[in-house]
């Protein structure tokens, strides 16, 4: 039986575990779930804010015991896990009374008489796919005998609408492989306001992490407006999910470094560039990229994308307030509601930035986690202050990038070290590597 200290260094372990897996890769993820002891890996999976692309390589690469637990814990929201309703909220709705007349005319029989071909059912989701999932959900309700390669091949030669991919991710159980090439290939109309719903619904059901859909989604400009999608109502990503989108598309964009010129060539290929973003990325800095006879204008919604990911941010200006605001990060305050209220106050005021707290704030598990300096909140998607978190996410993205890169003995060094480091998250990785400087920033 574990004592009260085990109890606890196991909670605050799954706790520093819990924002690292934020911003590691998936086979690093994978590496460090692996590693944790079995008390650390209940309280990780139970009690966390876990990402999604966490919750879904726990799901896929963990057992029964993650499941249950997962499935109890009330900080990981919109994701039909095993055991619990699928897409409820529309199967709450009845199927309209005018739909099966409308079916059987399309058909030239009763839905009734026999189970769909695959050629029928194909042609009922062309038809009705179009306005959202609610009336393919129903015509996959119908009795049907899908054949996935079938339906794939169909997609491939003429992309089925929106809805219809988006209903097939919803019920449909599809392999990995036919889900990833169902995203892949383009929407029936790319330029439709819904195109991004079915790679929001793969990564909410838990079907895909971020890293695998910036691997495979086509084309390349629909990776970059995944990452900062127009501000338009329906589907969205939580503030979670777009910072780990964000996150994914940043260490794809990563070889292009902080060269003007190369981030000015991404922006003027991607419009034409018909593959995914990391084959664009790597042709750029290897400067073997096809020249587009006509890639056409990129768009405001691009543009904005491209703006937001660049490392172009303007620096704050302050004077000795900004000083000031600085260093009280470091000097916690005499209660955490003052501390959150400061912080809060010196954020709306242009005096720090999500990147400043990551550097100066301490300990670095509390810089880590944005509820300890914007408050707690009940619901993973409130909190107001989304670009201090977005900046926050990306800065701590690029030290332990920089620090970090891909070995997974060196991630799993911070993880132990973490939970008791007393310093900031630049102190932690020169400790940590036993180098110079992480980053080349002043």
């Amino acid at each position: 039986m574990s004592t009260a200290e085990e109890d606890r260094t196991s909670r605050r372990l799954a706790w520093c575990v819990a924002h690292l897996l934020r911003h590691a890769p998936d086979h690093v993820v994978t590496d460090m779930i692996g590693r944790l002891d079995e008390p650390t890996r209940k309280y990780l999976c139970r009690d966390e804010w876990l990402s999604a692309s966490t919750v879904t390589l726990l799901l896929r690469h963990g057992g029964a015991a993650d499941r249950t637990f997962i499935a109890r814990n009330p900080r990981v929201v919109g994701r039909p896990l095993p055991g619990l309703p699928g897409p409820a909220r529309y199967a709450r709705r009845r199927t309209p009374p005018e739909l099966l007349p409308l079916l059987r005319a399309d058909l030239g029989r009763d839905p009734g008489d026999g189970p769909l071909t695959t050629a029928e059912l194909v042609g009922l989701l062309r038809r009705h796919g179009r306005r959202g999932p609610r009336v393919p959900l129903d015509i996959l309700a119908l009795s049907h005998r899908p054949d996935p390669e079938l339906l794939l091949a169909e997609h491939l030669r003429e992309p089925l609408p929106t809805g219809s991919v988006e209903a097939l991710l919803l019920v449909a159980d599809l392999p990995l492989e036919t889900v990833l090439a169902f995203l892949a290939a383009g929407a029936a109309r790319p330029d439709g306001r819904s195109w991004h719903r079915p790679a929001v619904r793969a990564v909410r059901m838990g079907r895909v992490t971020h890293e695998e859909l910036v691997a495979h989604v086509a084309p390349a400009r629909r990776t970059l407006l995944l990452a900062r999608l127009p501000d338009t109502a329906g589907l969205r990503w939580t503030l979670p999910e777009q910072a780990g989108m964000q996150t994914a598309v940043l260490r794809a964009l990563r070889p292009l470094g902080d060269d003007p010129r190369l981030w000015a060539e991404l922006l003027r290929h991607a419009p034409g560039h018909p593959g995914p973003l990391p084959e664009l990325v790597a042709a750029l800095a290897d400067g073997t990229v096809p020249e587009a006879a006509d890639a056409g204008d990129p768009g405001p919604d691009l543009v904005r994308a491209v703006r937001h990911l660049s490392p172009t941010a303007i620096e704050p200006y302050g004077g000795v307030e900004r000083e000031l605001a600085l260093t009280s990060l470091a000097v916690p305050m005499d209660s955490v509601r003052e501390d959150i209220r400061w912080v809060r106050d010196c954020l709306d005021r242009g005096l720090l930035t999500g990147n400043d707290v990551i550097r100066h704030k301490l300990p670095a598990c509390w810089a880590l986690d944005q509820d300890h300096w914007l408050g707690d909140v009940d619901h993973p998607d409130r909190h107001d202050r989304p670009a201090a978190v977005l900046a926050s996410h990306a800065e701590a993205d690029q030290l332990l990038a920089l620090a970090l890169d891909e070995d997974p003995e060196a991630w799993w060094s911070v993880a132990r070290t973490l939970p008791e480091f007393a310093g900031t998250l630049p102190h932690l990785l020169l400790r940590v590597t036993e180098g110079g400087s992480v980053s080349g920033r002043s």
